[in-house]
């Protein structure tokens, strides 16, 4: 067998610890609501790992296992918290690994993936605050109401922006590290 090429047992042990890792920090994130982000940030972050050896059947495992194992060990009652996990940032990473992978155009890789962001922002917007944030008789929520998809595609691109760039280096620092431990 070529050293290139993966062995079987690897990539299974990437993916379970990509697995296991991403569910501790989702759990973590919903038993605590000021670590939520953070937990959807850690999680993406772990289901990079299989990402690193282009192990793209594990890392889709990786996610559908931490989705459904952190719903069974904890979020059972809390669902709508995975929403935007489920939605966009377990499936960020293997985004980015496909794009690089099939040399997609950054520009419009970046288009499509902003307006994903965009839905899931306002996916949660309409889960969490019903359509209505605040008290609609204050001026100020009225017109945050009456503007929240200018809101959200302005703001939600501008963020989207730095994120993912911040996402693809936390792939190449990811890359390094398995790249160690491999050898």
């Amino acid at each position: 067998m070529s050293n290139k090429r993966n062995s079987k047992s690897f990539e299974i042990a990437l993916s379970a610890i990509s697995c296991a890792l991403a569910v501790i920090f989702l759990l973590v994130g919903t038993l605590s609501y000021y670590l939520l982000a953070t937990g959807y940030l850690m999680a993406q972050i772990s289901l990079m790992i299989p990402l690193s050896r282009q192990i793209y059947v594990g890392d889709v495992l990786a996610y559908i296992g931490t989705c459904i194992l952190t719903i069974l060990l904890g979020a059972i009652g809390q669902v709508w918290l995975l929403v935007p996990f489920v939605m966009f940032f377990g499936l960020h990473p293997l985004a980015n690994a496909l794009q690089l992978r099939f040399n997609v155009n950054k520009w419009l890789a970046f288009v499509i993936k902003a307006v994903w962001f965009d839905f899931t922002l306002w996916v949660m917007y309409i889960l969490v605050f019903g359509s209505s944030i605040g008290n609609t008789d204050m001026e100020v929520y009225r017109v945050l109401n009456d503007y929240i998809l200018l809101f959200i595609f302005i703001g939600g691109t501008i963020i989207f922006l730095m994120y993912d760039y911040v996402m693809f280096n936390c792939q190449l620092w990811i890359n390094a590290f398995v790249r160690r431990i491999k050898k």
